[in-house]
């Protein structure tokens, strides 16, 4: 029987293949009471499946596949450390010694007691991690009957098999990976889970939030994931089969034409140059910027380097990342932020969790009350500077009070250097992001006292608005093309340009081409975006008349209308 599914689309691309149903260990666990005299021999079989597990998932570590994203040891090292959590190994054996039940309900009465309190959390990411709790003791109870992790799939079809889950923890996804599936669904999960961010990670089609897959799609079913509509073809007919095979065939061929304009100049068609800059987290990421032929590095976020550690990197440390990125460009620009810590991305073992992090202490605010923090960041960046052409870039910066800080901040680094003959560019570019409504409002203060400006759309969005990105109640309001949203990007890039002040686009617009004229007829003359996203963006630009798009744009700033500014911006895509 052939039917479709829909679902959240969370990595693109299309993959036909046959299904592999993975099952999820089922915590509907027996209860029962157990002889005194067994009590301990419980907590000890508890103890035994609690150490298994942990040698497993660091065991997993020597099966990381190399294009793996990064955030794969992370995974794993949160899944240790709620593994380790007294919340449910040392409540679970207090609770068999109390009740002497067995270890397996213990477990699961423990699980349901952390997952409710993650569900209070008023942010969408905190409450999407009870998610996490849930896969580690599933995989505990996993180990306790005798069938740790999941069962691979056989060699019975080639690499197009494509998983279907209730739900995939990063761990088991590392161990499947092996077995190169094409693409990802799952009933579970939001734009912001794990298994979305491996999936992207990966460079597979992965559609999450399905709900019922597992219920209706059968082993061996055949399979079309279209990644681009988050729409899930069962059993299709084979008019359809066809069409989806010649769509696949077409996206394979666009990507190997789009690679023969690697070295070609980002030129308009009226002789306008665009710089195009790649947004990396971490050195290694260097090879992809590279391959796609960016003319810089726009953002390298700097707080990878913090995440998911026990110890935070010394100066050292940070100072060989931040040398090895600036030489490795060869001379082309690298723009480093500061740190970006909080809301989403909290220090391991952090002391606090705001209750709305996002507006909570992040970012710059976190590095001006965490000054020997911030100090050690700015001397590894300083001395980087002398290796070749290095900016400093600060988020999250609201008005004058944190710009002087922060510049009071530099310039007593500068001299400790100085008086300890440490080499440096005393003349390193400092800028600040523009990413809250605030800033844009009041940019004639970040003008005045700043090199260049960087635009990251996806806060200023946000902020904006009021919508929380990462909450799929509300991510249907998330809007680019929200008229104030458009008026203060319009404002901003006219009001530097016209200072002769550099601006960039750091956020997602800067890599959707919808949105790629646009911005040019806004003014915008460098991008900075996931190096995956540059080619397509360089032929947009490759194939754009600047005096064509103007009347167009300035059409989109004056209408209030949605419908009509959908309608103007794809006139302004035509041809």
């Amino acid at each position: 029987m052939s039917f479709s599914l829909h679902g959240l689309p969370v990595s693109h691309g299309i993959a036909i293949g046959h299904a592999h149903l993975v099952s999820h260990a089922a915590l509907d666990v027996t209860h029962y009471v157990l002889p005194k005299s067994m009590v301990q021999n419980e907590i000890a079989r508890l103890d035994d499946a609690l150490e298994t597990t942990r040698l497993e998932l660091i065991g997993l570590r020597d099966y990381r596949p190399q294009q793996a994203a990064a955030e794969f040891d992370a995974f794993l090292d949160l899944h240790l450390m709620i593994l380790a959590d007294e919340h449910i190994s040392s409540a679970a054996r207090q609770m068999i010694e109390r009740e002497q039940c067995n270890a397996e309900w213990a477990l699961k009465t423990q699980m349901e007691t952390l997952v409710s309190q993650f569900e209070a959390f008023e942010d969408a990411y905190l409450r999407e991690r009870k998610t996490d709790v849930v896969q580690v003791v599933e995989r505990v109870l996993k180990t306790m009957s005798g069938q740790p992790g999941h069962t691979p799939p056989s060699a019975q079809h080639d690499k197009n098999l494509i998983l279907v889950a209730y739900d995939v923890s990063p761990a088991d996804l590392i161990q499947l990976k092996s077995h190169q599936f094409s693409a990802i669904l799952t009933d579970l999960g939001g734009a912001t889970s794990h298994t979305a961010i491996v999936a992207r990670g990966l460079n597979i089609p992965c559609i999450v939030g399905l709900h019922h897959s597992r219920e209706l799609i059968k082993d061996n079913d055949i399979i079309i994931v279209d990644g681009e509509q988050g729409v899930v073809l069962v059993n299709p007919d084979k008019q359809l089969l066809a069409e989806y095979k010649l769509r696949q065939s077409q996206l394979d061929l666009e990507r190997q034409k789009l690679k023969r304009l690697k070295t070609a100049h980002a030129d308009t068609l009226d002789g306008t140059h665009i710089e195009l800059h790649a947004n990396i987290e971490m050195p290694q990421d260097l090879a992809d910027v590279k391959e796609n032929g960016a003319t810089g590095i726009g953002l390298f976020r700097s707080e990878f380097l913090f995440l998911n550690r026990n110890e935070l990197p010394d100066e050292e440390e940070q100072f060989e990342a931040y040398r090895t990125v600036v030489e490795g460009m060869e001379g082309q620009p690298v723009t480093i932020r500061t740190f970006d810590l909080g809301a989403d991305k909290q220090l391991k073992n952090a002391a606090r969790v705001a209750s709305n992090p996002a507006l909570g202490l992040r970012a710059i605010r976190l590095c001006l009350t965490e000054p020997k923090l911030f100090r050690t960041q700015l001397r590894a960046l300083l001395r980087a500077s002398s290796y070749g052409n290095m900016k400093i870039l600060v988020p999250m910066l609201s008005g004058v009070a944190e710009i002087n800080q922060t510049l009071q901040f530099l310039e007593v680094t500068k001299q400790e250097l100085a008086a300890q003959g440490i080499a440096y560019n005393p003349e390193v570019k400092i800028g600040g992001m523009i990413e809250i409504p605030a800033a844009a409002l009041a940019l004639s203060v970040f003008i005045k006292k700043l090199d260049f400006l960087s635009i990251g759309t996806n806060d200023l969005i946000q902020y904006t608005l009021a919508i929380d990105r990462t909450d799929e109640e509300v991510s249907h309001l998330y809007d680019p093309l929200h008229p104030a949203v458009l008026q203060l990007l319009s404002h901003v890039i006219g009001s530097a340009n016209k200072a002769n002040i550099p601006v960039s686009v750091c956020g997602e617009m800067a890599g959707e081409v919808n949105y790629t004229r646009l911005l040019l007829g806004l003014g915008l003359r460098q991008f900075s975006m996931n190096s995956a996203q540059l080619l397509a963006t360089k032929q947009r630009v490759l194939t754009t008349s600047l005096p064509e798009i103007l009347p167009l744009t300035q059409k989109i700033l004056r209408s209030d209308d949605p419908l009509k500014i959908q309608e103007l911006l794809a006139r302004l895509n035509a041809g």
